[in-house]
């Protein structure tokens, strides 16, 4: 094949490419004229109700009331500890960190009330569960330590605080568990 042939064939083929990517780019670009909002809404515009969940979630203040809170009533015990609360999600919604509190509390505080949210239940009373299930402490981003407490509306869990940090569980549950009554108030 002579130079001249090449370069003709060459130049073809990338027009050829260059029409049919702008092609493709031009048609994904295109926006709809509307949405399908007809699966989502009623002829009078209402929200159809059976499409969509309500839940309930705690509000950055009240988080924060609860975590100091947890916070204060480790204090009171000369106790250094951080405290973690997380929405149903286990997202985190606030973390205080006490002073001096050492560095595994941080996380250790946050994988205890995603646990205890995950559940529903304190997690010493998981703790117990690990014996019929040892698979359980395998589940990514679990704590099956003492030390976190679901918080729950209607008996539904909403969030979880985790306290770490303090020389036992047991302490660490007491703190959290003041977390939640502070929301009670």
């Amino acid at each position: 094949m002579k130079t001249r042939t090449r370069v003709l064939t060459g130049t073809a083929l990338a027009v050829a490419l260059g029409a049919g990517t702008f092609g493709a780019v031009s048609a994904s670009a295109a926006q709809p004229e509307s949405a399908p909002a007809a699966a989502v809404a009623k002829k009078d515009g209402e929200v159809n109700d059976k499409n969509f969940t309500t839940t309930t979630h705690l509000t950055v203040d009240a988080a924060t009331r609860a975590a100091q809170a947890a916070l204060e009533a480790a204090r009171k015990e000369n106790q250094k500890v951080t405290v973690a609360v997380v929405d149903r999600n286990g997202n985190t919604i606030v973390t205080l960190r006490g002073d001096g509190a050492g560095p595994q509390s941080y996380e250790s505080a946050q994988r205890k009330a995603f646990t205890a949210v995950s559940w529903n239940a304190p997690t010493s009373v998981l703790v117990g569960r690990l014996a019929q299930a040892p698979n359980l402490k395998d589940i990514p981003g679990t704590l099956f330590l003492a030390g976190g407490t679901p918080v729950q509306a209607g008996g539904a869990p909403v969030a979880g605080i985790g306290v770490a940090g303090a020389p036992s569980g047991d302490l660490d549950e007491k703190y959290a568990k003041a977390g939640v009554e502070a929301l009670e108030k």
